[in-house]
């Protein structure tokens, strides 16, 4: 849907492509800003694209042509899916202006805009940030820092690694998922980093043979280090002959002593692993598959019913919106989840999930009233598809306490040049750095 249309079109002046157009900047139907023009010269026009959008939100976007090169900015943020093809200005036809709130294709009005527009600014030159109508400190809604914060804290203590939705950064910027695997192959030891979970969304594009082929490479790097890890699917994982069990179904885990079985679907599965004074359970439950997998999950915590377990699917807890915070709330697939496994089997204490925007996390009580620690972790919205930030939760049964750190081993690679906002290597929002006081032993006695 059109926020701003040059009026005209290409073809006027003898351009080629989509030629139905001069210049507009939409709403796409994949929730993305796009901004399309014709410049001074181009025979064909030049696409920007935005990162995931989010709606009830306002959102400041500016397109930016310094008479070289065209920026796309989202709050304040140089987007990353821009080309750097060189770009002068703007085309246009004589006499013709702009349209506000619609799109425009062959000179005709095509999509209008739903939502609201507080104003528009149309300019001869390119405006620095500080000249727009909302500045970049204004609109910086990360909180960080890359000053040291220790990932360990306790002598004893141990860490279990989630990974948000990967995909943005598959599809766009794999170099970013690949630190983020080199980065647990080689300090997995080191951080005592028991197991690594995947919570789906690997891929952006299930038909997309490459992004499968970059994710397999840099996961790979898991393998060939020893460092044990799970995985579920996400919705874009699914495709047309189950490119996710090619490459991440049951034969990938075959040796894997951790690895405990699959379900019948082979998308759900399960895995064992000591740290610290237990063993822990990792029930990863595929949310395609979830009622078909329900008996055999129910099998596998009665089998493991006195280890203390994390349950990772997809799509579990979202969050709305009250009184200006971020209110958990559960999913209709994570209310069946909640209802059909975690209420009433007491040793799952924990649940991770991605598919939503953002992050929130909230401790609610089963039906034994103990608490259930529940995790949404997705970064995919944020600056170049989630920047390598990662989900380290650190256990410290001494202390009697678990440490939730955002940390991206992207952004640490250059912690030598001077870093500004987004480029924090850790966040330190109240929804990506906090504790949990928990009583190991009396927690872990189950019913």
């Amino acid at each position: 849907m059109g926020i701003l249309t040059r009026q005209g079109q290409g073809a006027e002046l003898g351009r080629q492509g989509e030629n139905g157009l001069l210049a507009t900047l939409s709403v796409s139907n994949n929730k993305e800003f796009q901004w399309v023009s014709f410049d001074s010269r181009s025979s064909y026009p030049i696409t920007h694209w935005s990162r995931c959008i989010e709606s009830s939100q306002w959102l400041h976007v500016a397109a930016v042509n310094d008479g070289q090169l065209t920026s796309l900015y989202v709050n304040g943020i140089r987007d990353f899916r821009l080309t750097d093809q060189i770009t002068n200005g703007i085309a246009a036809v004589a006499g013709k202006g702009w349209n506000v709130g619609a799109s425009e294709w062959a000179n005709e009005i095509e999509q209008c805009f739903a939502g609201s527009l507080k104003e528009i600014r149309i300019t001869g030159r390119a405006l620095s940030p500080q000249e727009w109508l909302t500045g970049p400190v204004e609109m910086q809604h990360l909180q960080g820092t890359n000053d040291a914060i220790p990932l360990l804290s306790g002598d004893a203590s141990y860490q279990f690694l989630f990974i948000p939705d990967a995909q943005k950064m598959v599809q766009y910027n794999a170099e970013m998922f690949t630190a983020q695997m080199a980065w647990a192959a080689e300090h997995g030891g080191g951080k005592r980093i028991a197991m690594t979970a995947f919570v789906g969304d690997i891929v952006d594009g299930s038909s997309d043979a490459a992004q499968w082929q970059r994710s397999h490479e840099a996961i790979s790097l898991l393998d060939e280090s020893d460092m044990p890890y799970m995985m579920t699917a996400g919705n874009h994982d699914y495709g047309i002959g189950d490119p996710y069990l090619h490459y991440y179904g049951p034969e990938r885990f075959a040796h894997k002593k951790y690895c405990k079985g699959f379900s019948p679907s082979r998308y759900s599965s399960c895995a064992v692993i000591a740290a610290g004074s237990y063993e822990y359970v990792f029930l990863m439950l595929d949310m395609l598959h979830v009622k078909e997998d329900l008996d055999w999950a129910k099998h596998m915590l009665s089998e493991n019913s006195k280890l203390p377990t994390i349950l990772v699917s997809h799509d579990m807890l979202d969050w709305t919106m009250s009184g200006g915070r971020r209110l958990p709330v559960d999913s209709e697939t994570g209310s069946f989840i909640w209802q059909q496994l975690v209420d009433s089997h007491d040793q799952i204490f924990m649940t991770v999930n991605g598919h939503y925007f953002n992050t929130a996390h909230r401790i609610k009580q089963n039906r034994y009233g103990h608490d259930v620690i529940q995790l949404l972790v997705n970064y995919q919205s944020e600056y170049r598809g989630g920047n390598g930030w990662m989900r380290l939760a650190e256990f410290d049964e001494a202390a009697g306490r678990i440490s939730f750190r955002t940390y991206s081993p992207w952004v640490e690679q250059f912690a030598k040049r001077p870093l500004a906002y987004p480029d924090f290597k850790y966040l330190t929002g109240e929804y990506d750095h906090f504790e949990v006081s928990w009583h190991f032993q009396s927690r872990f006695n189950f019913r």
